[in-house]
């Protein structure tokens, strides 16, 4: 598999430090509000990685934090605090809000089909890990206290900029728009191991420590929960492309200065969801959940279809109107998967392997998916039987998690009911091949005649014609067959 890699820009061969295992870390949420779609879009990404990487063979081991504590409302330590903000906003007590928000969080991902990681890790739950480590870096030089708070000395590294070539004019305090000079730094870009009560007075969680009662700060949590519980050499962090500067720059920073070798081989970053406006956030009123896709009727999954349709490292444009697209690309799918006939033989192994390693080549180029999506089509469209094109999707769908054969077994369950009915009822009785889904059709147009809707009948007797399928009215009913 070939990934790009933001740390040193270009698109590499994806190696592991131990062979045939994959120590993967994911940033998890800051549990004080719903994910908006744009969050999750990075969670789709990254667990179609962590299932292409299993379908490749590596044992992967993924750990992913939730932050309940320390990430302030502006990533240069400045603001308020998240969860506090969460919590006055609801009236809730800090831990009320964070188990509430984690369960809607993997309540989402349960709906998107994403994984839950091997390991999940609250920062509260690990409150001597960090108090150990930035102890640690103090005792080594590469920390300092002052005015009561612990940050990390950004003098100490020959290289502090990993992602970017940040202009430092443009990352100097006071120049970026809503930073506050912190007059405790040494250094502009020194950050903050750990806050006292110097920092705020009405912080709802704290915890004893040599320097003074406190709280973490949010950028040691990930550095310390992964070394916990991924080992000293971490070989796939994943994230949103906002988080590479400052957090996932100063995660290097500490672990690195740490452990005392190079921490992390493979930065894997995926790229915003904008609207017509601009980047989706929680503050600007586009605040697009899971639930209210559901509330507008649309599935979940097609939003995870939506995703998938592009490229991880290029901004995604939402709009009612492409989320619209890709919900009726999808059902047009399931639709086509429907109407196979699994009992039509056995699966061709040797057209199976062709198809697969197809897929391999084309996912395993960068994570596209979009050629992913592709490939499902191209198996449908296969010289195969009904059997190997089902056998395939259905591999295939262990890394895209779109539900394709529960989806289509569930319409034809539907359609066949339908039919049944109609029958049933002795209204109108349908004649063929016992496929379900062309049953659906011919019933449909059996009742866009009967509504007098007969330029719908034609549209519908037109469709079953691409399909092959051969109408014949008859007194009572119709009669339909393969040409």
């Amino acid at each position: 598999m070939y990934l790009y890699n933001s740390a040193t820009h270009k698109k590499e061969e994806f190696r592991t430090h131990t062979p045939g295992r994959v120590e993967m870390y994911t940033c998890g949420p800051t549990v004080y509000h719903f994910a908006h779609i744009g969050n999750l879009r990075s969670y789709i990404m990254e667990d179609v990685l962590e299932k292409f990487l299993r379908y490749e063979g590596y044992d992967v081991n993924r750990v992913m934090n939730i932050t309940d504590v320390g990430h302030l409302a502006s990533d240069a330590d400045t603001g308020e605090d998240k969860m506090l903000k969460g919590a006055k906003r609801e009236n809730k007590s800090v831990m009320d809000i964070a188990k509430f928000y984690t369960c809607a969080f993997f309540g989402d991902c349960a709906k998107l089909n994403i994984k839950t990681p091997d390991v999940v890790q609250p920062a509260t739950g690990l409150i001597d890990e960090f108090i150990r480590v930035v102890s640690v870096l103090i005792d080594r030089g590469y920390a300092y206290v002052a005015g009561g708070n612990v940050y990390f000395d950004t003098s100490r590294l020959s290289r502090y900029y990993v992602f970017n070539d940040h202009d430092e004019e443009d990352l100097a305090v006071g120049v970026r728009e809503g930073v506050e000079e912190d007059a405790n730094k040494h250094n502009k870009n020194d950050f903050v191991l750990w806050f006292t009560k110097s920092k705020f007075e009405d912080q709802a969680l704290k915890w004893d420590s040599p320097w003074g009662v406190g709280y973490p700060g949010w950028h040691i949590e990930c550095s310390c929960i992964s070394m916990k519980f991924n080992g000293e050499w971490l070989d796939l962090h994943c994230g949103g492309v906002d988080n590479a500067f400052p957090h996932h720059t100063n995660e290097i920073a500490q672990s690195e200065a740490y452990l005392g070798h190079p921490w992390c081989a493979q930065w894997f970053h995926v790229h915003h969801l904008n609207t017509s406006s601009g980047k989706m956030s929680k503050s600007k009123g586009e605040f697009l959940t899971v639930s209210l896709l559901e509330e507008k009727g649309y599935d979940p999954l097609a939003y995870r279809f939506f995703c998938l349709q592009s490229h991880y490292r290029k901004g995604l444009v939402f709009s009612w109107e492409n989320l619209d697209n890709a919900a009726g690309a999808y059902q047009k799918l399931i639709k086509r998967i429907a109407a196979l006939k699994g009992g039509d033989g056995q699966v061709d192994e040797s057209a199976a392997a062709k198809l697969k390693e197809k897929f391999l080549t084309q996912v395993g180029n960068d994570l596209n998916t979009s050629m992913g999506v592709t490939c499902l089509y191209d198996v449908l469209k296969a010289p195969v039987n009904g059997a190997t094109k089902l056998a395939v999707l259905e591999d295939f769908d262990r890394v895209l998690s779109l539900s394709l054969l529960e989806k289509a077994a569930a319409l034809r369950e539907q359609e066949a009911a339908q039919a049944k009915s109609a029958s049933g009822d002795g209204g109108f009785t349908i004649q063929g091949e016992g496929d379900p889904a062309i049953d659906a059709l011919v019933l449909r147009r059996a009742e866009a005649k009967k509504a007098k809707d007969f330029a719908g009948a034609d549209r519908i007797r037109d469709e079953l014609k691409a399909q092959g399928v051969e109408i014949t009215d008859v007194p009572g009913g119709a009669v339909w067959k393969r040409v």
